[in-house]
């Protein structure tokens, strides 16, 4: 029986750049931006950009929308409602699509979330990334502990599903310490926790630190402790891992997420938005212009800010599938990838990495990652890919 390369999943990533302040971690397409702005003038550029990316997929149909950033929560909330009104105008929407704002906790923007649920936003992710005042200090937050648990409380009294993020691994943290604050984030979430291992990504404020000898990391051994104990508690309070850094429990896995690790179409919209879309049956990566107001003049110039466009080979379509996939507790359909890459997997490589433990079949067919190949996740792909 064939196997389809494509599999009907189709989102919309909206990048929304803005943000009050830039975090010393962050490597986002993000921009402080202060002074005059033009709200309606900037979202009007996001509709017509949508118009274009639905020339080029006609006939999907839309099961989740994200609003990333930056923080898409500075919008209002008619800017939010304008832009989902424009992506149902020009696709199909499904009933029960997963439409995720993300937002962070500070006052100004909790105020408007009755207003977001209005404006037809279905789900919240919350930028907490730590229940510490110091910490919250040293990441460049602008909230307090008190304003983070209020505002989760608040978003899942409005929202039918919410998450929050926490950063782990942090500088001086220890294994209890992570441990008190974890269980405490598995008492106030309900359905989503977003669990990541705090990286150093060059461009940073922490990058810099860093490279100078001024910010320690966790050594390997520790940052796999970090990983470890966290997997174990998630686990006990029912909400396991569902991928490396997301845990939920069953039902309330990120529908947008799963439509990237399972490898689906997702057209990017907005200031350094990525996409990757079917047309003419080949895989197109794209990418927008990353300066904001450089983005909107494009885009009413031409009616789209995309500076790339390529069109996938197969191999390279096969090593996005590995990368994605095998992020999944569920795995990889072998099947899939020769379909996608027109080639198969290496046995003598599969074989290998069963040896170590590091990989396992399914039941079904699948193949994943186990717990212990999850701390050397990028080596595994690798030798997948190789």
């Amino acid at each position: 029986m064939a196997v389809k390369t494509r599999n009907d999943l189709f989102g919309v990533y909206v990048h929304w750049p803005f943000c009050a302040s830039k975090c010393p971690y962050c490597d986002f397409n993000s921009h402080v931006h202060r002074g005059a702005f033009d709200e309606e003038a900037y979202v009007a550029a996001y509709e017509r950009e949508i118009a274009h990316a639905a020339e080029l997929t006609p006939g999907r149909v839309v099961q989740s929308v994200f609003f990333g950033g930056g923080t898409p929560s500075l919008m209002s909330p008619w800017a939010t409602g304008r832009i989902i009104d424009a992506i149902a105008k020009h696709w199909t929407v499904e009933r029960n699509a997963e439409i995720t704002l993300e937002a962070n906790p500070t006052s100004v923007e909790v105020d408007r979330f009755k207003g977001f649920r209005a404006a037809g936003v279905n789900r919240v992710s919350l930028g907490v990334q730590s229940l510490r005042p110091k910490p919250l200090a040293d990441l460049g937050r602008r909230h307090s502990v008190e304003e983070a648990v209020a505002a989760v409380r608040i978003a899942q009294s409005v929202f039918e599903r919410s998450s929050f993020d926490l950063i782990y691994a942090r500088p001086h943290q220890t294994l209890d310490d992570w441990e008190d604050e974890l269980k405490e984030a598995l008492w106030l979430a309900q359905g989503h926790l977003s669990l990541y291992q705090l990286t150093i990504e060059q461009g940073t404020r922490y990058f810099d630190l860093h490279k100078a000898g001024k910010l320690a990391m966790p050594d390997e051994d520790l940052a796999a402790d970090f990983y470890e104990i966290t997997q174990e508690l998630t686990a006990a309070a029912g909400m396991p891992a569902y991928e490396i850094s997301n845990h939920a429990r069953p039902g309330q896995e990120s529908l947008h997420n799963m439509l990237y690790w399972r490898y689906g179409e997702y057209a990017g919209i907005g200031p350094g938005a990525h996409g990757r879309l079917m047309i003419n049956n080949q895989r197109h990566a794209t990418a927008a212009e990353k300066m904001p107001f450089d983005w909107q003049k494009k885009v009413m110039a031409n009616g789209h800010g995309m500076v790339v466009d390529d069109v996938l080979t197969w191999e390279e379509q096969g090593d996005e599938f590995l990368v994605m996939g095998l992020r999944l507790k569920e795995g990889i359909s072998p099947a899939r990838f020769t379909a996608i890459s027109g080639r198969k997997i290496n046995q003598r490589q599969i074989d290998d990495l069963k040896g170590y433990g590091f990989v396992e079949t399914l039941p079904n067919g699948n193949l994943r990652v186990t717990e212990k190949g999850f701390p050397v996740l990028d080596a595994v792909v690798a030798d997948l890919a190789a």
